[in-house]
């Protein structure tokens, strides 16, 4: 997963990374949940919302998450049940009733979670590089699964209400609410194990986005992940003008900075400031050379 404030270079990044492993013969699959997907303009292809390989490049596939589909596919794989336990309280077309509850507070990030989790549990792929959405709309998503859970766990003594007061023999939503909580426990010890998740920052050598980092790290720590990596992007190697030269200083205030914080708690990763656009898999491959060199 790579995260950190918008504009700092997640996609050029995690493009660059999903890149690499591809390239070495793993079948690997890049997706991005960004609201403003940009994997189609950096690989210079079409990527929508339905896998599909990267021309050009054996090994590697490309999605960007449209939450319409995601509930699109909720909707399938829930839908029937719901309408099923509903039905037992009132009696309302299936659209209603399916449509009024996908818009519980949650559950669309609920289920956008698992339905990456399921291109995980296919197996298809040996790698999946997630470019996630700004970091505060990273956090508040992986923090769901736990608000979701607490919601659940409240939610029987309120359908046993129900059951009571309408002298129902039995409530199904309880079948339900069962499987969503076995849904949100397994979605949160996939995210929180290690050996699963690598979670990496990237950043600008700048106030804003060091200090976002910071916060946004901590904060994992508090949703169960550590942190190993943070790359920096944009860092200017040979200021050979005054302009250049007092943006070179000021980043190395903030660099230097990090490298005392950070010494012995995660690498560090410096990307050089590029006199062009990363577009297209030639431009990208000079990013992966800095990552992996």
């Amino acid at each position: 997963m790579f995260g950190g404030k918008g504009g700092v270079g997640k996609t050029t990044a995690s493009a660059a990374t999903a890149l690499h492993f591809a390239r070495r013969g793993r079948r690997t699959l890049i997706i991005s949940s960004d609201l403003t997907p940009s994997l189609s303009d950096i690989f210079e292809t079409e990527i929508g919302p339905v896998e599909q390989p990267i021309p050009g490049v054996e090994n590697l596939y490309g999605l960007e998450i449209d939450p319409d589909e995601v509930m699109r596919r909720w909707k399938e794989k829930f839908g029937p049940e719901v309408y099923a336990a509903a039905s037992a309280l009132v009696d309302l077309p299936y659209d209603e009733v399916v449509d009024y509850v996908a818009m519980a507070p949650g559950i669309q990030e609920e289920f956008m979670l698992d339905y990456i989790l399921e291109r995980i549990r296919d197996h298809r792929y040996d790698l999946i590089v997630w470019d996630t959405a700004p970091a505060g709309d990273t956090l508040r998503l992986l923090g769901l699964p736990q608000r979701f859970l607490e919601h659940l766990r409240v939610a029987p003594k309120v359908y046993l209400e129900v059951r009571d007061t309408f002298k129902l023999s039995r409530t199904p939503f309880l079948e339900i609410i069962e499987s969503w909580k076995q849904l949100s426990e397994q979605t949160i010890r996939f995210f929180t194990d290690p050996e699963n998740v690598e979670f990496i920052m990237v950043t600008i050598p700048e106030a804003l986005g060091v200090y976002q980092s910071r916060r946004v790290m901590r904060d994992l720590r508090r949703h169960g992940l550590t942190v190993r990596y943070l790359i920096v992007n944009d860092i200017i190697r040979e200021p050979d003008c005054e302009f250049h030269r007092q943006r070179w200083e000021m980043q190395q205030r903030y660099l230097r900075q990090l490298r005392e914080e950070l010494d012995g708690h995660l690498t560090l990763v410096e990307l050089p400031l590029l006199p062009y656009e990363v577009k297209g898999v030639e431009r990208l491959a000079e990013v992966e050379r800095h990552l992996f060199s």
